[in-house]
């Protein structure tokens, strides 16, 4: 079962670690939140990353270290400093543009394999990005009310 770090900007690794320990209080041992702080070197972040990732997971007969590297936004730091920690010796796979949809794709398939964890992962965080329309229930079926005269419940 895979590890899960979450590298983004302070204070948004320790929020998203939050909203997986509501959810998911059973894996919240499974992950890992560093926040990058404006004023922290990247090179600090890498160290901090690093000796996170040579620990040993806590759980019996666990043996491979594979770790899903979630980060908030591609190009910036937390993002630069994960991709220097992608490697296959660790088996470690970044994944840039986190949202709560990708994190709890993450950790409803983190029994996976990391390639596959990886690709439904990052469909889970495509698919929830929605346009929301302005119309009330959206791809809800009901029946239409007697005071809707112009029938609108059939919009989207």
């Amino acid at each position: 079962m895979a590890r899960l770090l979450i590298l983004a900007h302070a204070p948004l690794a320790s929020a998203f670690k939050a909203v997986a320990a509501h959810t998911f209080p059973e894996l919240v041992h499974r992950i890992h939140a560093i926040d990058v702080q404006a004023d922290q070197s990247p090179e600090a972040v890498e160290a901090q990353a690093r000796e996170w990732l040579q620990t040993t997971p806590s759980e019996p007969g666990a043996a491979a270290l594979e770790t899903l590297v979630l980060t908030d936004v591609f190009g910036a730091t937390p993002c630069n400093v994960a991709q220097r920690l992608s490697d296959d010796r660790h088996q470690v796979r970044v994944l840039a543009g986190l949202n709560v949809p990708m994190l709890w794709r993450a950790l409803n398939y983190a029994g996976l394999p990391l390639d596959d964890l990886l690709s439904r992962s990052m469909t889970g965080g495509a698919q929830g990005v929605l346009p929301i329309a302005s119309t009330r229930p959206q791809n809800q079926a009901f029946p239409p009310r007697a005071y809707d005269p112009d029938q609108h419940h059939h919009q989207q």
